[in-house]
């Protein structure tokens, strides 16, 4: 992977139910099924640095997605190195995609969108979501991946 700029969704998946404090946010519940991240990376190391980080288990926390990645799996990353900033676009077409339910206020707090974490009980399938979200996008799977 190319350490470019870009927009990215983390395809996670929650193995049991729990409860996950996020930091000093708030308190979240966690189900079985699969969660869609949306974030974007155009500062060094772009996505490559970003993705490699969401991956390790073992991290500062830092971000929201910090505390749901010790509860989840990551299975995937969608990824458009497009120039400009998508986040907001993606979790705006995810809120309109049937089936998919939104985590308010996850992972936004610095923006307008209802939410950049989806939940899903159905395993997401890559043309179908990709076809509602802009860009050109590739998916890179994690379990090729050896984590440093």
């Amino acid at each position: 992977m190319e350490p470019l700029h870009g927009t990215y969704a983390l395809i996670l998946r929650g193995q049991r139910r729990s409860s996950i404090q996020v930091g000093r946010w708030r308190e979240i519940r966690v189900e079985p099924g699969y969660y869609l991240y949306v974030g974007s990376a155009f500062g060094p190391g772009g996505i490559r640095a970003r993705i490699n980080r969401h991956g390790r288990r073992t991290k500062t926390r830092h971000w929201h997605i910090d505390y749901l990645r010790e509860v989840a799996v990551v299975l995937a990353a969608w990824i458009s190195h497009e120039p400009v900033r998508l986040e907001h676009v993606w979790a705006r077409a995810l809120c309109s995609f049937e089936g998919v339910v939104e985590v308010p206020g996850f992972g936004c707090t610095d923006c307008n969108c209802l939410s950049h974490l989806f939940f899903s009980p159905d395993a997401p399938c890559f043309d179908l979501y990709t076809g509602i979200l802009e860009g050109r996008i590739v998916e890179w799977n994690y379990e090729n991946k050896v984590w440093v």
